[in-house]
């Protein structure tokens, strides 16, 4: 078992109910979200729960959001003793970023993930430094930090998935 974090940065009211049947498909239960208006954009709302569940809860739940327009969200997932964590970032402009992270939540890059940046980048520094940059989700986290900033101190609710 793990847990994790379910950020909705920005949605459009009208997906709030679609957006809590998806979570509540996957966690084996019915969700209710306490959402609030997003700040950093104006007729959307913006909500975040934690929940616990199965290694495989994080991943599902970012499957079940991926089809929902408009939308922008992250969902993390704890390291266990026997698998990484992992963080996934959504935008509509820009689609889903995988990462996978240390228990400090830092993104982790594979070695073959960083052989594969240099050799695409063909030793141009500035241009391997845009791929490392792609790897480490920069693009999807300059879209989502005004959205992130806008929940600061927003109380949580936890959310268990049933087995």
């Amino acid at each position: 078992m793990t847990q994790g974090v379910v950020y909705i940065h920005s949605a459009p009211r009208a997906l709030a109910p679609h957006i809590e049947w998806a979570a509540g498909g996957v966690l084996g239960m019915p969700v209710r979200i306490r959402w609030e208006d997003q700040p950093a954009r104006r007729g959307q709302l913006r909500a975040e729960f934690t929940w616990r569940g199965h290694v495989d809860t994080g991943a599902s739940l970012v499957s079940a959001l991926r089809g929902l327009h408009e939308l922008r969200f992250e969902v993390t997932q704890d390291p266990t003793t026997v698998t990484d964590g992992s963080r996934w970032s959504h935008t509509p402009e820009l689609g889903i970023h995988h990462g996978v992270t240390d228990r400090a939540g830092n993104l982790v890059l594979t070695e073959d993930h960083v052989r594969g940046c240099i050799e695409r980048a063909g030793g141009d520094a500035p241009a391997l430094q845009r791929e490392l940059g792609v790897a480490l989700g920069e693009p999807w986290d300059e879209d989502l930090e005004i959205y992130r900033h806008a929940g600061e101190g927003v109380p949580m609710r936890w959310l268990h998935r049933v087995s």
